[in-house]
């Protein structure tokens, strides 16, 4: 079941409209987690291109109203990318800091979200990576690593000398993913992919879920979009609750949510390498090669020796 209105029986909300009309019904310090990719500002289909200082003002609102919702042990994940006008651009996590820092805030991390495809840019580096701001409401907030740990570079890696020589030197479980993260943006062919444009991959998410909240709490996603928070958090134990303003993409989301609550939506499982350097490199050595034909023109001429003249030092 999928509630259309906020409600603390149900572990799954959409709403259909306005977030900041959502978070009214909300009360306060009820939700552990708000992770969320406001728009831009760029003039997609779903949102009016606003003036940079009106889009700021709105997002002050929508902000304010996520600070007051949230648990003294909550976090905040603010993900976004550039505003660009003319040609020249302006980092929005940069401008929109202030207004974290200015409600008390504290920032712990501001993650690189790094992925390969996008836009191809002809009068500029084409942009291949988008920021998360990670804030906390206090010093006593939750962060549980283990469930994010990813590979260790060397896993067999072990103490060579000291009073633990020969026992593993990393975590046996993994090791910190850091604040660069390499996850694939969800394009054409990606297994999550719908008609939403500016799609958030649940994998992102998901980290934030599992590191930021324990089973049974409640993440809230103000502009859901596609569905992706409320998917991940009910993939992991967790309540989901997310308002979007598009009909459209309401249709969507509810239907990505339903589809997981019955088990049978697919999604790119977590930590799978971008690029599987086996499976390429045995793509690579199994195709039949074509050797191009040499002439025995381009031979003959390929063996010949330059003519070159040496010219004695002391003639130069």
């Amino acid at each position: 079941m999928i509630a259309t209105h906020y409600s603390p029986d149900f572990t799954a909300v959409v709403f259909e409209g306005n977030c900041l009309e959502f978070m009214r019904e909300m009360p306060d310090e009820s939700i552990q987690l708000v992770v969320t990719s406001p728009p831009y500002n760029i003039g997609k289909p779903y949102e009016k291109k606003l003036s940079l200082k009106d889009y700021v003002e709105q997002q002050s609102k929508v902000i304010e109203s996520c600070v007051r919702v949230l648990t003294p042990t909550g976090s905040i994940c603010w993900q976004v990318g550039n505003y660009v006008d003319k040609g020249q651009i302006t980092p929005l996590d940069i401008v929109l800091f202030p207004i974290f820092e200015k409600l008390g805030l504290q920032l712990r991390n501001r993650i690189v979200w790094h992925f390969e495809h996008g836009l191809h840019c002809s009068k500029r580096f084409s942009g291949r990576y988008e920021t998360v701001l990670w804030f906390t409401k206090t010093d006593a907030y939750k962060f549980n690593l283990d469930p994010v740990r990813v590979p260790q570079k060397y896993p067999g890696k072990r103490h060579f000398k000291g009073p633990k020589m020969g026992e593993l030197s990393g975590n046996p479980l993994g090791k910190n993913p850091g604040d660069v993260w390499v996850i694939p943006n969800v394009k054409s062919n990606h297994v999550e992919k719908t008609e939403h444009p500016c799609q958030f991959p649940v994998e992102l998410v998901e980290r934030f879920v599992l590191s930021l909240t324990d089973e049974g709490d409640r993440v809230l996603d103000p502009f859901l979009g596609s569905g992706t928070s409320v998917v991940a958090a009910l993939k992991h134990g967790r309540g989901g609750l997310g308002a979007e303003l598009a009909p459209d993409y309401v249709t969507i989301a509810r239907s990505r949510v339903q589809a997981q609550q019955a088990g049978r939506l697919i999604t790119r499982p977590m930590n799978k390498p971008v690029f599987d350097p086996i499976v390429a490199g045995s793509a690579l050595t199994t195709n039949h090669w074509k050797v191009p034909e040499v002439s025995p023109l381009q031979l003959s001429l390929m063996q010949q020796q330059a003519p070159y003249k040496v010219i004695p030092h002391e003639d130069i």
